[in-house]
């Protein structure tokens, strides 16, 4: 009977925490989905890539029409009469495919600003359980706090009783109350730390600064850490970005060697002229009208070998750039791998230590019901407890803070 009590408690202690991560889990997503709704800095990105997207509008265009009118000043005369003005109209067209090429040029500069949103996004997300996980840390440690002021109460009502008895000196009850107000102070930093902090989680979410934020009351670490598939680092949209720009600069290439290609233009040009009063002929007046092709050719053409060579370059720079933000990026990750299971030890020493800083106390008590009790060692063991019961608090937000950290550089 007593082997299926303690499995029965085992399961319900189990069954509490997975509950518990649970509705963390609920309840922060909530929070995640508000503020990727209505974070302004997301709302920034979006508008970026929006401009860029129709940039592909602006250079979908060729050169502007040319018109001109001229009059002459001085008639010059021609056999069929005395010209008087001019009109011409003239079109320049760029080489077969330049203006796709510059689309594609624009569209692939467009397809790396959207990287800038979606690596913003996760940084939102991450911000906000992080803050999340902070705040669920200075509650639980005012949780832990009150908890040990109202212990030391307690200690203070035996110590008072003892000195009733001349077993403890007024010394003992003293101790009992500086150690409380210091207790007291901790609690208040902490209540001010929080006020801060919920601003700080407020802000991401793009609301009111004192909206009252309600955090979980108590996180366990699991049995077990999930899998962790480092090659997802690979395709993190910070290093994707690298690839869009690689990709943008190839894009710019061939429009440069695009433009280095001739343009065409057609043009009609128009000649009034007037009759010769003193000739009857059949061309008499005749209006000159004079279709026209020209050629546009870049016969210096160093701008563009200058530009193939810097673009050569920047490629060579997106490359750099890409394998030193890969090392950055492989060693946070390790960093937190091996932070998360530093967390998940010193979680698990901490307990230990506080069971047996519980067994400690509860020999001191069965000392007091003998009628002797030693009140250093009641604090002593007090500030043990506390040391114990804080550092617990601190090795689970670490775990979770960690564990948004692999996220951040493994979610898919």
């Amino acid at each position: 009977m007593k082997y299926i009590k303690i499995n029965i408690k085992f399961v319900l202690t189990l069954g509490s925490c997975f509950l518990s991560l649970i509705v963390n889990a609920q309840q922060l997503e909530v929070f995640i989905d508000e503020a990727l709704t209505n974070n302004p800095e997301i709302q920034k990105f979006e508008l970026q890539y929006k401009r860029a997207s129709e940039k592909v509008n602006e250079v979908n265009t060729i050169p502007n029409t040319e018109f001109g009118v001229g009059y002459f000043v001085s008639e010059p005369e021609t056999r069929t009469g005395a010209q008087r003005f001019k009109v011409s109209a003239k079109q320049m067209l760029p080489w077969f495919g330049t203006v796709t090429s510059r689309e594609n040029y624009v569209s692939s500069l467009a397809d790396a600003k959207y990287e800038n949103i979606v690596i913003a996004k996760r940084k939102l997300m991450a911000s906000v359980s992080q803050s999340y996980y902070n705040l669920y840390d200075n509650k639980a440690k005012q949780e832990v706090l009150t908890e040990n002021i109202k212990l030391l109460e307690t200690y203070e009502t035996l110590a008072l009783t003892s000195v009733e008895v001349g077993k403890a000196s007024a010394v003992d009850v003293l101790r009992l109350q500086m150690r409380q107000n210091e207790m007291q102070q901790l609690k208040d930093v902490l209540q001010q730390q929080f006020l801060a902090e919920q601003t700080n989680f407020n802000n991401l979410l793009n609301r009111e600064n004192d909206v009252t934020v309600n955090v979980v009351d108590e996180l366990a670490i699991p049995s077990e850490n999930f899998e962790i598939n480092t090659e997802n680092l690979a395709l993190h949209p910070e290093l994707l970005k690298y690839d869009k720009l690689y990709q943008s600069i190839e894009q710019s290439e061939l429009l440069n060697q695009k433009e280095s290609s001739p343009m065409i233009g057609f043009g009609l040009d128009y000649i009034n002229v007037d009759e010769r009063p003193d000739l009857d002929f059949s061309d008499n007046g005749k209006d000159i009208v004079m279709p026209m092709v020209s050629v546009s050719i870049p016969i210096f053409n160093n701008k563009y070998k200058s530009q193939t060579k810097q673009n050569e370059l920047q490629q060579q720079e997106i490359t750099a750039q890409k394998q030193e933000r890969l090392n950055s990026l492989e060693t946070l990750l390790d960093k937190a791998i091996n932070e998360r299971i530093s967390a998940r030890i010193s979680y698990a020493t901490q307990t230990k230590n506080f069971k047996q800083a519980k067994d400690a106390e509860d020999i001191l008590i069965k000392s007091y019901e003998t009628g002797t009790i030693d009140f250093n060692d009641v604090l002593d063991i007090q500030e043990l407890q506390l040391k114990f019961q804080m550092n617990q608090i601190e090795s689970v937000k670490t775990y979770y803070v960690q564990t948004t950290i692999i996220n951040y550089l493994t979610q898919q």
